[in-house]
């Protein structure tokens, strides 16, 4: 698990590729945080640096985005804060989104945990007492983060 501290703002383009760096054949990456750990600022400087020209913001009440980028590829960007049951996310048909070979940025992917498969990319954004933020890159879940 690659640990990356995030001091300010302006090291976020930094941090942003060294997590596209380890995207390599993950498409479903779910990031993982508290509210207000900056989970929609860091997908968005991904998605600015991945080509996407459109403006970037949290699907808090659509459950989904879809962003094209100036390369022709298609991002999905999900967040299932607002979801009560896992069935919300069959009726908005993840599996069309999940299984179509896009790139798909999910916050709070642990509402949806039992839907993601075991190559799924983990980002888990902390954020630290002086403001920092402690970004954990893996493959594994991270059921010792709160």
């Amino acid at each position: 698990m690659q640990k990356i501290i995030v001091h300010s703002l302006s090291e976020l383009p930094l941090a942003a590729a060294e997590i596209i760096s380890h995207l390599k054949d993950h498409t479903i990456i779910g990031v993982y945080g508290n509210l207000g750990a900056g989970k929609t600022t860091m997908i968005k400087e991904i998605c600015r640096q991945m080509g996407v020209p459109d403006i970037v913001n949290s699907p808090t009440f659509a459950l989904v985005n879809e962003y094209f980028t100036t390369r022709g590829g298609v991002i999905y960007h999900f967040d299932f804060y607002r979801i009560n049951s896992i069935w919300e996310a069959f009726d908005i048909g993840y599996e069309d989104f999940f299984y179509s070979g896009n790139i798909c940025f999910i916050e709070w992917p642990e509402k949806v945990e039992e839907l993601l498969t075991d190559n799924v990319l983990r980002i888990y954004i902390q954020e630290l007492p002086g403001g920092e933020r402690e970004i954990s890159i893996g493959r594994t879940a991270f059921s010792n983060k709160k």
